[in-house]
């Protein structure tokens, strides 16, 4: 039932892209209007933005390197991200988007070396070379089915979410082309990396090893129960043929990402979710490449143990908690698990973390538009993965050639001044711990710039 489900969401993906392209085509005259709820055939451009984000990395000392490592010897790297993104009504109650992005440069280090990658504007290597012109982002529908209720939501215009006013009690079914976390481990002061935290495992959890490909993107579908005090989300999603790779594994009933998460509202606008998740896909298993690579006098290698159908598991909890300010100073907290026996496969490499951070709104120095807000991550590594680092292997983002093994610690502050309306300029600084959960080498320092347009 669920992999042919997901047949026909990668299927009905490319045909989604063109009915809306044709659709706001019809309809140039509602793009700016993102508060009128809108009408069947209605399309509307919902947002776009430019991101630019240089980073420098300071020489650091290291008692050794290997073939993944972070370059100890320094780099500076600028990226630059542009996206454009549009809805429309299909009916009252089915809403069809589409995204178009485009990303131009490199991280830090080829975005190696750590888990804690420094910028997560930018892409890894991928299998083949992805190209700097524009791609198809998201490409997805969402059908609304009201259930009985007295009270309403108002949604605005925005990003991947059209103009209306809906039932507080009501079901979600998402289909098509999207990011994973799109739908959950969502957070409301550490959620985007163009506006919030820059470092991976701060504005998403870094034990979650969600469904995706080397961008970010995945096909599939989801079912979210929607209550006026909690909403309950279920999803299944295709997982890419080998680990961090550009294209997805067509073998959906041994290669898919299923999760649920249950969100529950608190009093004073807090936020509780809790994610549990199973991913199926061609992985190898750190405890027997450690020992394939010891009777062959050689350092492993994880895909000497790659077979079908192979599970990882996880679970994840993620709380925000506003303050003041109408919420805009609040704190938050991450802590995430999992059984890191199986690769790490689309994210990064961490099977253990915990997060904390707080947000202050710039109200309090006559500044109502700025926030400053700093954070602090810990990540660490299962038995078997830190075994296998050890012993000279390599991952996807990780290989020194050798291991003393510690927690990496990533901590990270930034400063948002809002220049205009839409317009923002983001001073920020990283501190990495242990890179590459690695004591033998580091501490090191990133500094930043973020400048970011949005509309």
């Amino acid at each position: 039932m669920v992999p042919a489900a997901l047949r026909v969401v990668v299927v009905g993906t490319r045909a989604l892209a063109l009915a809306l392209v044709f659709f706001a085509s019809r309809s140039a005259s509602a793009q700016f209007d993102r508060s009128t709820p809108c009408h069947p055939l209605d399309a509307r451009l919902l947002g776009a933005q430019a991101t630019l984000i240089g980073q420098n990395l300071r020489p650091f000392d290291a008692a050794y390197s290997g073939p993944m490592s972070l370059v100890n010897n320094g780099d500076h790297q600028l990226s630059q991200s542009y996206g454009v993104y549009g809805g429309a009504c299909v009916t009252t109650e089915l809403a069809a988007y589409v995204d178009v992005e485009m990303i131009h440069g490199s991280g830090i280090s080829h975005a190696s070396g750590v888990a804690a990658v420094t910028n997560g504007d930018v892409l890894r290597q991928g299998s083949v070379d992805l190209g700097t012109g524009p791609y198809i982002a998201r490409a997805f529908v969402r059908w609304t089915i009201p259930l009985a209720s007295t009270t309403r939501d108002t949604l605005v215009g925005g990003m991947d979410v059209m103009p209306a006013v809906v039932s507080s009690r009501r079901v979600e079914i998402t289909a098509g082309k999207l990011a994973l976390t799109d739908l959950m481990d969502l957070n409301r002061y550490a959620n985007s990396t163009r506006s919030q935290f820059l470092d991976w495992v701060l504005f998403n959890n870094g034990a979650w090893d969600y469904a995706a490909d080397t961008r970010g993107y995945t096909n599939g579908f989801a079912v979210a129960w929607i209550d006026a005090a909690w909403a309950l989300r279920a999803g299944s999603f295709q997982m890419p043929t080998f680990a961090n790779g550009n294209r997805f594994d067509s073998d959906i009933a041994n290669a898919r990402g299923d999760n649920v998460e249950l969100t529950v509202d608190l009093p004073r606008s807090a936020v509780v979710r809790l994610l549990a998740y199973e991913n199926h896909g061609r992985m190898g298993r750190y405890a027997v490449a450690t020992a394939i690579g010891r009777a062959q006098s050689m350092a492993p290698s994880i895909v000497a143990d790659d077979a079908p159908g192979r599970i990882k598991y996880g679970f994840a909890l993620n709380t925000e908690v506003p303050l003041a300010d109408s919420a805009e100073t609040g704190i938050f907290g991450r802590l995430g698990w999992n059984d890191g026996r199986t690769e790490s496969f689309v994210f990064t490499e961490a099977d253990r973390h915990l997060s904390t951070g707080l947000q202050v709104a710039g109200r309090h120095w006559q500044r109502a538009d700025d926030v400053v807000a700093g954070a602090v991550a810990i990540d660490g590594l299962s038995p078997d993965h830190r075994n296998y680092l050890a012993a000279g292997g390599r991952g996807f983002l990780l290989g020194d050639g050798a291991l003393r093994y510690g927690h990496e610690i990533v901590t990270e502050a930034y400063y948002t001044a809002t220049i205009r309306r839409g317009v923002y300029l983001s001073p920020d600084l990283i501190w990495l711990v242990h890179p590459g959960y690695n004591r033998d080498r580091g501490p090191a320092l990133v500094w930043s710039a973020r400048f970011s347009v949005r509309y």
